[in-house]
């Protein structure tokens, strides 16, 4: 029988999967395992391409809630590299604009060259921003493994005095936390509270699944949903999304508090949600580099790994 214990220590595989580079490097370098990783990966990414992403943020619209989209990667480390990638990122604030859609547009500080020189990262934000300034399209920049939260929380701090739009990701596992909300409260960009994916000491970090990660997360949001600031709350935790309701009742069904789940993850819940007269929101991740993603939202529930076996069936 499966118990709890073995369902953590397989979760911490997982997760030391996402982070293994020689590891993805061998499988994606190996054409019949990249067939395979790529069937179980198209059940949290949109594809390949920018039109891909567009074309499941669309399908996300219609069913009545707005779209965030993120080009997956991260901890670029070559300044080239940067550049290439902060052109796709360019690319889709072109035609995210251009569709219409009700979108936001989220990315890692790390994927636009912030591990190689901040102000390199800094310049490739300010090139977004201009380039969805006529769309007032949001930005938001997504959390990273708690090493690089300082670095993250200096560059936001810069970009938020420059772009109001841009908003930041916190999460609710980190000890920290806290006192990272009073900082970014002093800006006007949304705040979205995730709980926290990666792999981190219980010295820094709650640990998955507690009741102490579960009373920090409802602490956050009703600091967050009291301040009358902008916030995702972003969870696809029933019972957590359920307190949350019961808590603050009508005072979530506002303009400035929305709920935001994962493409894949939460579907049911979300319809729910917008059903109820919530404001929601799906993220929609889409491009190559999905390795880390994926691995961690398998972790976030090992029995998906179930799933991700009856995906690997070609019929």
């Amino acid at each position: 029988m499966t118990t709890k214990i073995d369902l953590e220590r397989a979760a911490d595989t997982l997760r030391a999967w996402a982070l293994d580079e020689d590891l993805k490097q061998r499988v994606m370098s190996t054409p019949a395992l990249a067939t395979m990783a790529s069937r179980v990966a198209r059940r949290y990414s949109a594809g390949d391409t920018t039109a891909d992403a567009i074309e499941v943020a669309a399908a996300a619209v219609a069913r009545g809630h707005a779209a965030s989209i993120e080009y997956a990667g991260e901890s670029v480390r070559n300044a080239e590299l940067a550049r290439s990638e902060a052109g796709v990122f360019l690319e889709l604030g072109a035609a995210l604009g251009k569709s219409g859609l009700p979108g936001t547009i989220s990315f890692d500080l790390s994927h636009l060259g912030a591990l190689v020189d901040r102000d390199l990262a800094l310049n490739h934000v300010r090139q977004l921003a201009a380039i969805t300034e006529p769309y007032g399209t949001g930005l938001m920049i997504s959390a990273e493994g708690s090493d690089r939260t300082d670095l993250v929380l200096d560059l936001y701090d810069e970009l938020a005095a420059e772009i109001p739009r841009v908003g930041i990701t916190l999460q609710a596992r980190l000890h920290r936390t806290p006192g990272d909300l009073e900082r970014v409260l002093r800006h006007p960009g949304t705040v979205r509270l995730v709980k926290g994916a990666f792999l981190e000491p219980e010295s820094v970090a709650y640990p998955r699944n507690s009741a102490e990660l579960t009373a920090a997360y409802l602490d956050l949001a009703s600091q967050l949903i009291r301040s009358g600031h902008s916030v995702s709350l972003a969870t696809h935790d029933d019972e957590l999304v359920n307190t949350l309701i019961s808590r603050h009742g009508e005072a979530l069904k506002t303009d400035a508090i929305e709920f935001e789940m994962l493409l894949g993850l939460g579907t049911e819940l979300l319809d729910r949600l917008h059903r109820a007269g919530y404001r929601t929101r799906e993220y929609v991740i889409f491009g190559g580099e999905w390795w880390l993603y994926v691995l961690n939202r398998i972790a976030e529930h090992p029995e998906r790994a179930l799933t991700a076996l009856a995906d690997l069936n070609p019929s």
